[in-house]
């Protein structure tokens, strides 16, 4: 009767406790990324990237070239750090989640609110590596644009 019962709890509850999987964990670090967004956090925002983070936004300049533009790491975490806690709101859907190893890609098209305004949308494209177990964001490039859009304005 006593390994019936251990029976019947494992199998109730042997779900609840299964290994969260890759996808899971990449999900979670973007999904912290955001709420530092939220949050006005600097520090939950740096956790989130690696050493070596690269920046990177799509869009044209003056004279409507395509460009590809390279975002200062140390400025965009201070420039969050520094806004109003709740005006920064950027809603996002993962589309795709690819992993190898210790290599992840995700897409995320999102729409970005500031101070609960619509202000544009695009997509993310993350590159994650996954460093002694934890998952942390090498890489973003996102494009921008104010129609179109894909997550609900």
């Amino acid at each position: 009767m006593k390994y019936f019962f251990i029976v019947l709890t494992l199998g109730l509850f042997g779900n609840a406790v299964k290994a969260q999987s890759a996808e899971d964990s990449i999900k979670m670090v973007i999904n912290k990324m955001f709420t530092a967004f939220k949050n006005s956090d600097a520090e939950m925002l740096k956790s989130t990237f690696s050493d070596s983070i690269v920046f990177q936004s799509i869009g044209r300049n003056k004279d409507g070239k395509m460009i590809v533009r390279n975002e200062n790491v140390d400025g965009f975490v201070k420039q969050i750090g520094a806004a109003v806690k709740g005006s920064l709101d950027e809603r996002i859907v993962f589309e795709t989640i690819k992993v190898d190893g210790p290599l992840a890609f995700a897409w995320t098209p999102y729409s970005f609110y500031y101070n609960k305004n619509f202000s544009h949308c695009g997509v993310n494209s993350f590159q994650l590596v996954r460093f002694d177990g934890d998952w942390k964001i090498q890489s973003i490039i996102d494009t921008r644009r104010k129609d179109n859009c894909i997550v609900d304005q």
